[in-house]
């Protein structure tokens, strides 16, 4: 059996059979991973079927770098060579639409019943995973600059505000406040992008939340885009503003919340500068 490195034509070859099972997967579709395996064999160089199971668990590491969802049966695993971060970006670069999606087939979303959003913990320096994986797995993001390619998908963002503009009407109807429920607004849909937050609600006491959306359907550690005014919102009305980030949004949506200031919880790196003549 072959323990060389792989060719690009092999990386290319594993990674489209990576995701017509994650396709099936999504969609919840049957398929079997050893028919796959089987089926990959003669098309490689004399590779062994443990090799390739754990060549499909690299690609699920990858597409955790990449902000995206990955076959839930292989477990990432780390350490993997750049050439297969690269065949990865040529299947997306090839597949544009796999990246426009933003629900599961089937699945309701937006102001439609939905199953309610899971809000945990946000990330901090105790929960988070081994220094190595983690540095990998934010040089990817890095590289292929996860958190602008999710805030350039309009569609996706729109979905996601949508969705936390139900939940936060559903949250205040289960307290008994369905007056305030029938209040929220859903701003940057109404008045454009300019107000430096997505939804205007209130805690069931009735005090305001101005609530930024960030949503990705990669794990909890994407990064994220934030804009100028969105920061100085943040600054000037601190007890009311917060940012909810949506994750996992194409499977089973999750969350969680940070409130200002921004810096206690994430490092903020300025990305663009701008350009004045003389």
């Amino acid at each position: 059996m072959s323990n060389g490195a792989w060719t690009d034509q092999e990386n290319d070859l594993i990674v489209a059979d990576y995701f017509a099972m994650l396709a099936d997967d999504v969609s919840g579709r049957p398929y079997n991973k050893a028919e796959h395996r089987r089926g990959l064999l003669p098309l490689l160089n004399n590779r062994s079927e443990g090799s390739v199971e754990f060549k499909h668990q690299n690609i699920s590491a990858v597409l955790k770098g990449l902000g995206e969802d990955w076959i839930p049966g292989y477990k990432p695993a780390f350490n993997f060579q750049m050439t297969l971060v690269d065949a990865v970006a040529r299947w997306l670069a090839l597949n544009p639409a796999w990246l426009g999606r933003h629900s599961r087939p089937g699945e309701p979303t937006g102001l439609a019943e939905a199953r309610p959003i899971w809000i945990g913990p946000p990330p901090t320096l105790s929960n988070q995973p081994p220094p190595q994986e983690l540095e990998q797995m934010l040089h990817i993001a890095r590289k292929f600059d996860v958190a602008a390619r999710d805030e350039r998908n309009r569609a996706l963002g729109r979905a996601g505000e949508e969705r936390v503009l139900a939940h936060e009407r559903a949250a205040l109807k289960s307290a008994g406040r369905d007056d305030l429920a029938r209040k929220v607004r859903w701003v940057s849909e109404e008045d454009g992008d300019g107000a430096g937050y997505d939804i205007a609600s209130f805690a069931p006491d009735g005090r305001p939340r101005l609530i930024e959306v960030k949503t990705t359907n990669g794990w909890e550690r994407t990064p994220f885009h934030i804009s100028r005014n969105e920061l100085a919102v943040a600054e000037e009305r601190r007890s009311e503003w917060s940012l909810f980030r949506l994750w996992n949004f194409a499977r089973e949506p999750k969350a969680f919340e940070l409130h200002p200031p921004l810096d206690a919880h994430v490092s903020l790196t300025a990305t663009s500068f701008q350009a004045s003549f003389h």
